[in-house]
């Protein structure tokens, strides 16, 4: 066990850490039982190349199966964001709702007039006289990086707009925000020339999975309740939240059963904490 190597989601190969397995399922909140149990099974399934995958799904159908609402829809976070795709529109609207738990008053969409040309603007953020645009960086590939053109994009862009002649189009600073990760040289660049990245788990303490559990902010892609069908017409109508669902009448509107309701509102009222 101690040399087998996994796969990951860029292809790379790490060793295989139970210990790394059994910190995700505790920070979703799987029992001590249910995480002893899902690395057993894990064990059992274990063979050289195997993919990252393959061992998340071991655990979530476990944790679906068998734990206690909502552990399966934390567990299943990451997934649940990429499930926001294929555009990145429904991503660009839950940012939005994540930096709205943090206190920002957030505008979407929109475009502002730089010192040489004009600029659309997936979110603009301001809070205490700071105003931060937001460049986000979709990918529908759990593989996928954001690399350092990305990086150079964004810092030209908020560049031309720290310089804008109105004051209504000037942002302080621009930051990229994608969910999944950067290259070590975007990374590199992004210190040295002093421009904002959040990743999913960039910096290692502010990342962007840290951003949603603090905002306590969640994806209606996480619910194990919902079929595919379903959050896709959801999100169809800019429903992107948890909390957006939790009364039977939205859910009636966009034609979920009346009998699956129930257990729908339940699983998202337990999984905001309310």
């Amino acid at each position: 066990m101690d040399h087998i190597s996994i796969t990951k989601a860029d292809g790379q190969f790490e060793k295989f850490d139970p210990a790394k397995l059994e910190h995700s399922l505790a920070h979703a909140g799987a029992s001590t039982t249910m995480r002893a149990k899902i690395l057993a099974r894990v064990l059992r399934h274990l063979r050289p190349g195997i993919m990252t995958e393959e061992i998340y799904r071991h655990a979530f159908d476990m944790l679906k199966d068998e734990e206690q609402a909502p552990v399966a829809a934390r567990y299943s976070m990451k997934r649940a964001v990429f499930a926001l795709g294929p555009s990145g529109f429904p991503f660009e609207r839950f940012l939005a709702e994540v930096f709205r738990g943090h206190g920002w008053s957030v505008t979407t969409d929109i475009t502002l007039m730089g010192r040489c040309v004009t600029h659309e603007i997936d979110v603009l953020m301001e809070k205490d006289g700071e105003r931060v645009g937001i460049e986000a960086k979709f990918h529908n590939d759990p593989g996928g990086k954001t690399d350092i053109k990305d990086a150079l994009y964004v810092k030209a862009r908020y560049d031309d707009l720290r310089q804008a002649p109105e004051a209504s189009s000037r942002v302080n600073e621009g930051c990229l925000v994608t969910n999944t990760r950067f290259t070590r040289n975007a990374i590199r660049y992004a210190q040295c020339s002093n421009l904002r990245l959040i990743g999913w788990d960039y910096p290692r303490t502010r990342g962007l999975l840290n951003l949603i559990e603090e905002a306590g902010v969640h994806p209606l892609t996480c619910l194990t309740t919902l079929t595919d069908g379903e959050k896709r017409r959801l999100l169809d109508q800019k429903i992107v939240l948890c909390k957006q669902i939790q009364t039977p009448h939205i859910l009636q509107e966009y034609g979920i059963k009346p009998d699956h309701i129930p257990r729908v509102i339940e699983e998202a009222k337990l999984l905001s904490g309310i």
